[in-house]
């Protein structure tokens, strides 16, 4: 949930509560400094009877407040490392099996400009793969007391290792002194410079490295997240490496961290004499004749850091760590994924077959009564509901692993539960990141989650021993501390004492960067005070209603938008009022070097953080692990180690089904262990159009089971944006409605329209499970992506390289979404028809009538989402039912899109939809070629569903006879217009259990 702005609520043993604004006087006895914090008392007249009453303490916004600093890139004063700075020497070359190491000696007086020079480095270049080239630059002498400051441990994240024998790879490493040390890497094949630190110079300090790599005009690049960004990076933006709380902001920095980009270069190519010569996107035809090379680069570094695209290179920045790059050859972008992915980072989890059914969820459902109001709604508007979540309502105040036993208690909540599951549906709650603290003067204040952890010594310590206590949703609280030990199997003990009493399906994790809402141990000394409202206006409170509404709203509401601007102009003026702003001068704070000590809470280099200093809404730098290590090392790590525990818990709670886990803050590699939703966005078409880019950047971090909050979390949406969106994340792999606090109600059966749309949609998309899960088998199985930008699946086609308006499911499946309020029609592309590929319409099956590059329009009315299906493509389908059991219990389906010489393929995976490591499995291919379609398959699943129908796209004239291993057809429709041929009531046997031929003449 979004950080929001402050009003705290003085919660009285009366029977109302009072208000006040954190910036007015503080009531009795109550101080805003940290550390200093005490009981208030509050009088009020009722009946005309003074009468005094104790005041529950709140945590104050003051206590989340930092130093006022100045971002770097901003600071138009700043130091230039690149200008002050030696630079470095390299010598003493020695070669080894796979490439050479060599000595770097800084190469004249030691700059310090940001930290401490490290005088003597050493390089590694070697060559892993026949695709992967490692060039790693660290400092050569380490001991215990530094090592964390710059080595990424293996037990944290794991280092790419050696294949076998001595690669033939596509790259190759040179470098020269001249006039300090460089290096470029080089595509052998082509000649192209991927990688290029020429004209710059290495700096490399105890708490700062930067080092320059020069680019092409007009780059394309892709990656870099996690933030709200178009697809292609532009070569005007800084990508901040940080994790914070923060609710979706443009072009932030926001819960997780990939530094992984994609790079693609398009060359128009002579078509006499076959030279190329690079070009961008805005200066090409769509009849050109072009091919692309694409490369990926990933640095293994968990440090805050950035990464300014700047006009002709990018400049890497770190506070910390080393140099460990890595460098993928592709040459395609699908190559370039796979390597990445399969030998890099650890390839994306299987998931069980129930995660791709529709989720609902809000902050907001009070008690289980409420949560199976929404299951039966679902049920009497026939909208599929497979899965009903919870946020942080069915806590007791607050605390992870309880349940509210007034409003959630776990005898209801067992039979509530027995019955969705006895109706094939499932739950899944949230788990906060933070653990709360009891009071210690409380008995009746137990709280055995943390107790436990205590006893074995799981939590974050200050430098003085003592346990680090920040503020989040209980109140105080402490953080695991992932270096411990007991850590891990402490949080799988609580996850099974809570599914004991409460028998979810998976989990959600929330607050995970990790999130506090003051800064530093705030809590140490203060535990009495028992703070029970975090220290902002929750939605709804006075002074944090919500009033705002999609674009466009008051085109076709315009008493209610009327009525909202006057309502939230009232509440803008009274928070105004109850705020007073300061008329106070606050000079910037600007850190300074110490040679030779580190400042960890505000170091020398200040990152553009979205929250401001590095321990703003987040656990401190300084907190301390039990190796000795600084959170300031591994802060970007935290929520994939969350992720890491929860998913060896689940594994204990369910032995030997796949975990299922929707995390927030992640990093390389976390795809191994759970999917992402992309956090706190908002009602506006805006982050709809948004969400697309998201979901492919995740793709690229091999983190494929990705979804957004549908319809927005923030704010109110409304009927037009909620239906579009309910449409366009229909072919998103992790399907969730969600939002706020307050904020009006956005379940698919709100509006009827809505509902139509989305029992439209999810017909398609259930319909296509078989393909989706196969899909899903691929990516784990090879790393290959399920979502897909059309530049990736056409990468000769450079007029497709900043499309991020459309996408592909898989290869065959084309979404052309309306994303914009009142649009009636939406422009699309069809790629590849200049190379003779047919597109079909989804609903009518008729062939697209497109040129090359040509925006065709597309009618789009409200309730209706433009699909496509690739020529070429053989898509397995079953009956889209209410729950995804009952959808794979039913007959199969095919639809065959043939190409333009009448061929087509496909592929169908099968297991038990949900074991790590499944006994059985089928596999299925799908060929179609000159006039007959053939089934193969392997393996020893055994699947009982018959085939029941097959639908043709593209047969040029209706077939003389429709055969099935030799046995006419009885069930044959043609479409003359739509060339359209339909075949029913195939078989009553099993589709898979023998292999077939089905001919049309």
């Amino acid at each position: 949930m979004a950080r929001l702005s402050w009003v705290h609520c003085l919660l009285a043993i009366t029977p109302f509560a009072l208000c006040q604004s954190s910036t007015s006087a503080p009531a009795d006895g109550l101080t805003t400094a940290a550390g200093s914090q005490t009981a208030s008392v509050g009088t009020a007249t009722i009946n005309g009877t003074p009468t005094t009453y104790a005041v529950a303490f709140t945590v104050p916004a003051s206590a989340d407040v930092g130093p006022n600093i100045l971002p770097n890139i901003k600071d138009r004063h700043a130091k230039q490392a690149q200008s002050l700075c030696p630079g470095y020497t390299a010598s003493g070359v020695e070669r080894t099996a796979r490439g050479f190491t060599a000595s770097l000696l800084l190469a004249g007086e030691a700059c310090n400009v940001y930290g401490t020079d490290i005088e003597d480095l050493t390089l590694t270049v070697e060559v892993q793969t026949s695709h992967r080239l490692h060039v790693n630059i660290a400092p050569t002498y380490l001991d215990s007391s530094n090592t964390s400051h710059f080595i990424l441990p293996e037990e944290l994240v794991p280092a790419p290792k050696n294949g076998h024998g001595v690669q033939d790879i596509d790259l190759e490493f040179s470098w020269n002194n001249d006039p300090t040390f460089s290096f470029v890497v080089v595509r052998k094949s082509t000649g192209d410079v991927l990688f290029d630190t020429r004209g710059s110079v290495l700096v490399y300090e105890n708490q700062f490295i930067e080092f320059v790599s020069q680019l092409p005009e007009n780059y394309n690049l892709y990656g870099m997240g996690e933030r709200i960004h178009g697809l292609r990076l532009g070569n005007n933006f800084t990508a901040t490496f940080y994790a914070a709380d923060a609710g979706d902001p443009i072009d932030g920095n926001i819960y997780g961290n990939h530094p992984f980009y994609l790079d693609t270069r398009y060359f128009e190519v002579d078509n006499s004499t076959g030279e190329r010569t690079i070009v961008a996107d805005q200066d090409v035809s769509a009849y050109g004749n072009y091919e692309s090379y694409s490369h990926g680069v990933y640095l293994r570094n968990a440090h805050g850091g950035e990464a300014l695209m700047l006009p002709s290179n990018i400049t890497w920045r770190t506070i910390g760590g080393s140099i460990d790059l890595y460098v993928f050859d592709g040459p395609t972008p699908e190559a370039v994924t796979k390597q990445y992915q399969g030998g890099a980072i650890g390839l994306p989890k299987m998931e069980q077959y129930w995660t791709f059914g529709y989720h609902q969820c809000r902050w907001g459902y009070k008690n289980w009564s409420m949560v199976e109001d929404v299951v039966n709604s679902y049920r009497a508007f026939d909208i599929p509901l497979e899965t009903v979540w919870t946020d942080i309502d069915y806590m007791f105040q607050y605390r992870d692993f309880t349940n509210d036993q007034n409003t959630f208690p776990y005898e209801a909540g067992q039979e509530l539960l027995g019955r969705l599951a006895a109706n094939g549906q499932h739950y899944v709650p949230i788990v906060d990141a933070a653990i709360y603290i009891p009071n210690p003067n409380n008995a009746s204040d137990n709280y055995t989650s943390y107790t436990d952890g205590h006893e074995r010594s799981v939590f974050l310590t200050n430098a003085d021993g003592s346990e680090y206590i920040g503020s989040v949703w209980p109140g105080y609280t402490v953080f695991a501390d992932w270096h411990a030990s007991d850590s891990v199997s402490w949080w799988s003990d609580q996850l099974k004492q809570h599914h004991d009493n409460v028998p979810w399906s998976g989990i959600w994790i929330d607050m995970s960067e990790a999130s506090s809402f003051c800064i530093g141990s705030c809590g140490t000394g203060n535990l009495s005070l028992n703070p029970n409202h975090p220290p902002f206006g929750l939605p709804g409170e006075e002074g944090s209603k919500i009033f705002t509404y999609p674009e466009g709203f008051d085109k076709t509401n315009k008493s209610e938008a009327a009525m909202a601007s006057s309502l939230s102009a009232s509440q803008s003026s009274a928070v105004a009022k109850a705020t007073p702003p300061s008329t106070a001068t606050v000079p910037y704070f600007i850190p300074t070097v110490t040679p030779g000590v580190r400042n960890v809470t505000d170091p020398p280099y200040v990152l553009n953080n979205i929250n401001g200093a590095l321990g703003v809404h987040a656990v401190s730098p300084d907190a301390l692990h039990v190796d000795g290590v600084e959170e300031y090392d591994v802060h970007n790590l935290y929520g994939h180690q969350v992720l890491n525990a929860t998913y060896h818990g689940l594994l204990d709670v369910f032995p030997g089904k796949r975990p299922f886990i929707i995390g927030r803050s992640t990093f390389a590699g976390s795809g191994t262990l759970a999917g992402h939703w992309g956090g706190d966005n908002t009602s506006l078409f805006a982050y709809m159009y948004f969400s697309i880019a998201q979901a492919l950047n995740f793709a690229l971090f091999g983190i494929p089971m990705f979804g957004v909050d549908t319809c927005g979390f923030n704010g109110n949406s409304d009927e037009e944006l909620c239906s579009r969106w309910m449409q366009l994340s229909a072919f998103f792999p992790f399907y969730r409605n969600h939002n706020t606090l307050s904020a009006n109600s956005q379940e698919a059966y709100v509006w009827a329209s809505v509902a139509e749309a989305s029992r439209t949609a999810m017909a398609i998309r259930y319909s296509l499970l078989p393909y989706m899960y196969t899909l899903f088998y691929l990516s784990h199985t090879t790393g290959s992506t399920v979502m897909r930008a059309l530049s990736w699946e056409y990468p000769n086609d450079p007029t497709l390289a900043a499309v991020d308006n459309q996408f592909l499911l898989g290869p065959s499946l084309m979404v052309v979404p309306a994303l914009g309020q009142g649009m009636t029609e939406v422009k699309g592309v069809f790629p590849g028809v200049a190379q003779g590929e047919v597109w079909y319409d989804w609903y009518t099956g008729e062939a697209m009538s497109a040129k090359p590059g040509e925006n065709v329009t597309i009618p789009a009315p409200l309730g209706h989402i433009p699909l496509y299906v690739r020529g070429g493509s053989v898509l397995p389908q079953q009956e889209a039912l209410y729950t995804t059991n009952e959808c794979r219990n039913s007959s199969y389906s095919l639809i065959v899109a043939l190409d333009a010489n009448g061929a087509a393929t496909g592929q169908l995976y099968v297991d038990d939809g949900e074991s790590l490591a499944p006994n059985a499995t089928l596999f299925v291919d799908l060929t179609a070629s000159s006039g007959s379609l053939y089934a193969s398959a392997r393996g020893l699943y055994e699947d009982s569903n018959a085939l029941a129908n097959v639908t043709i796209m593209g047969v040029a004239s209706k077939p003389k006879s429709v055969t099935l291993n030799g046995e006419n057809v009885s069930s044959v429709a043609y479409d003359d217009s739509s060339k359209v041929l339909k075949l029913a009531e195939l078989t009553s046997t099993p589709a898979w259990a023998a292999d077939w031929v089905l001919s049309w003449e």
